[in-house]
């Protein structure tokens, strides 16, 4: 008998041993928790990787856009300027965004269209019981030329427009008298936007831009609504005009036909 051969079983073992004993199992190794399930082969086991449910994937994936999930949400921009707005801009300018003021800019207006048309209401019907047509007149004109006014106003509110492109920011006003002021981004030393309680409420806010020079063309502009995300747009376009190059150039995924 050769060293290499197995010894056989003394005879102790075989006593301890009686007829009809199932022969010993082999203890096989443990196996990790993280391992899933495996494919017994008749050498190797394959390794499977641990299941994640969905929703521990869901906060760690990203849009289509490219951009990352991420607590502020990008209002998309507008993709071409108004017909008022693009007669300003010179080819290789890029736009990014036109906005008018909020209509917390009219609540004047509306408050004097609203008490004249209740007084002059109110007195036209007391001088028309004590047949006082001339008076009546006079008081149809008046309420007339007042709604001329809140309505010039109206327009006028609607012509006014901040612009802002990869270059500078803008500002028109004017519906016949048309007032067109600039800055250069590269000329803005500072910039803040300020907010009242109620404009925290309604979302509005006025800037303020301090440039280089001295003579400024728009210092202070008044209830401009969505302060945060404007403010946020001028200081990107600013200081990070590649990424707002990158972002504009991500394009979704179309989606395909069981979308």
């Amino acid at each position: 008998m050769s060293p290499d051969d197995p010894e056989p079983p003394d005879d102790e073992s075989r006593r301890r041993r009686r007829p009809g004993d199932q022969e010993p199992e082999s203890i096989q190794p443990s196996r990790p928790e993280t391992a899933g399930d495996y494919d017994d082969g008749p050498d190797t086991a394959e390794f499977l990787p641990p299941e994640i449910p969905e929703s521990e994937l869901a906060g760690l994936r990203i849009p289509s856009r490219g951009a990352p999930v991420g607590p502020r949400t990008v209002v998309p921009l507008e993709e071409e300027p108004s017909s008022l707005v693009s007669r300003y801009l010179f080819p290789t300018e890029k736009f990014r965004g036109e906005w008018r003021k909020h209509w917390i800019h009219l609540v004047k207006e509306f408050l004097i269209g609203a008490i004249a048309t209740f007084v002059i209401g109110w007195a036209t019907g007391f001088t028309a019981k004590h047949d006082q047509k001339v008076i009546v007149s006079f008081l149809l004109i008046v309420w007339v030329a007042v709604m001329v006014y809140v309505s010039w106003r109206i327009a006028d509110w609607y012509f006014d427009r901040f612009i802002l492109t990869n270059k500078r920011i803008m500002v028109v006003n004017g519906m016949v008298t048309r007032t067109v002021g600039m800055m250069p981004l590269t000329r803005v030393t500072d910039m803040k936007y300020q907010q009242s309680a109620l404009g925290r409420m309604l979302n509005y806010g006025t800037f303020v831009v301090e440039s280089a020079g001295q003579d400024q063309a728009l210092r202070r502009v008044p209830t401009l609504p969505n302060p945060n995300e404007l403010y946020l747009r001028i200081v990107e376009e600013m200081y990070e005009p590649e990424a707002v190059e990158a972002r504009l150039a991500q394009v979704p995924d179309d989606p395909g036909p069981d979308a």
